[in-house]
């Protein structure tokens, strides 16, 4: 891998330790520190997340327009000011406002990132986006066995940590990044030629693809917000509620040797690589179901950490290989509005769900989305072959 795309993976690791000191235990500080309901805490992590969507779609184009190194700075100054404020004011409502300062800001860095990641190495194919995907668990490995411990002494040294730590990633990103060459073609110039146009079936591929991708958000977010509040209920401590996320990050970067043997049998079939994920996904959130303990939670968490490892980076695999040329930071937006669409819905839905018809409901519905996003993966690239197809009979 090139120096700079390790630059990359650095950056996006201490990004993602920092957000993982908060996010895991915002259901939690929300229901039991301030006060309200799961359905309000749902409300609250949506202005979050819808506040990251803007910032994605955002920070894709912004990419495109002035190139990574700006616009990740621009993202990580912005963070930076909400997480000042949150240190001092993170009472009602204080703590909203900034929580979704925080998700716009961090929204911009996310898609730029990728974006860069697919540029600096394109011979890599997935093994760039993987590489970040890795990053990012390292980063969630830490940053919660970390968090949980922290927050058990003080709520307020969770935001300390976490503004020091974005204060590191903003230091690594002004030095390293400033450097690092990305080829960005003009937008203006791709509306021109009508590029959108001719492109219009591999767009559709991609919304169908990001349809797949915001159900297994919706389902696997529940983890961080009702099953959270749900394992506090039923006496898991928070210690091992985090340690719960110390397993998923420890997991993807440990089982990566294996992994990776067995993502060759699906270098040319990514469409196969995410349905089993999804399979998966629905296995574990069985398991979740009838779980009453800390050991089976965790067996529940292992197996959605096998599902994740398969969807999760093939997504942004798959956008990058249907982006026109100079598009690739708004196709990345895309992906990464979409994770955050499902981060912004799941939480209000899950919390609103398990108030009114209880927490069995929840999962056996979750189910139900898994098995409609198989349905949009079965069918994301059919325009494509058709397209193919059309191509294939003309030549003849």
């Amino acid at each position: 891998m090139p120096k700079s795309l390790w630059l990359l993976i650095a950056g996006m690791m201490v990004n993602v330790t920092a957000s993982s000191f908060l996010w895991p235990l915002n259901t939690i500080y929300i229901n039991s520190h301030l006060g309200k309901s799961l359905s309000v805490a749902g409300l609250v992590l949506m202005l979050n997340a819808g506040a990251s969507v803007i910032g994605n779609l955002f920070g894709g184009s912004l990419f495109d327009k002035i190139g990574g190194y700006r616009s990740i700075l621009t993202g990580i100054l912005i963070t930076l000011l909400a997480l000042v404020g949150m240190n001092f004011y993170h009472g009602w409502p204080h703590y909203v406002i900034f929580l979704a300062i925080v998700g716009f800001g961090s929204g911009i860095v996310f898609p730029s990132v990728y974006a860069m990641a697919g540029s600096v190495w394109p011979e890599g194919g997935r093994k760039s986006f993987n590489a970040i995907y890795v990053a990012q668990n390292v980063g969630v490995a830490v940053g919660a066995a970390l968090g949980g411990l922290v927050a058990s002494y003080s709520f307020q040294y969770i935001f300390l940590a976490n503004l020091i730590m974005y204060v590191i990633f903003f230091l690594i990103a002004f030095f390293g990044y400033k450097n690092i060459s990305v080829n960005t073609g003009k937008q203006t110039s791709l509306i021109q030629e009508g590029t959108f146009i001719k492109n219009k079936s591999k767009f559709t591929a991609l919304i169908l693809i990001c349809s797949a991708y915001i159900l297994c958000w919706i389902g696997y977010v529940q983890w961080q917000s009702t099953i959270a509040s749900y394992t506090q209920e039923i006496n898991i401590s928070l210690k091992q509620y985090s340690l719960l996320w110390t397993i998923n990050g420890a997991l993807i970067v440990i089982a990566q040797p294996l992994l990776s043997r067995i993502i060759r049998r699906f270098e040319n079939n990514l469409k196969l690589q995410i349905q089993i994920g999804i399979v998966i996904f629905m296995i574990s959130f069985g398991v979740a179901a009838v779980a009453d303990a800390f050991q089976m939670f965790a067996i529940a968490m292992i197996i959605l950490t096998i599902g994740e490892m398969l969807i999760w980076p093939a997504v942004p695999t798959i956008a990058n290989s249907l982006a026109p040329k100079g598009r690739e930071g708004f196709y990345q937006g895309i992906v990464n509005s979409t994770a955050t669409g499902g981060r912004m819905i799941g939480p209000l839905l899950g919390g609103i769900m398990v108030d009114v018809f209880g927490i069995s409901v929840l999962f056996t519905s979750l189910i139900g989305l898994f098995a409609l996003a198989m349905i949009f993966t079965a069918v994301y690239d059919r325009s494509l072959r058709k397209k193919e197809s059309v191509s294939v009979s003309m030549i003849s």
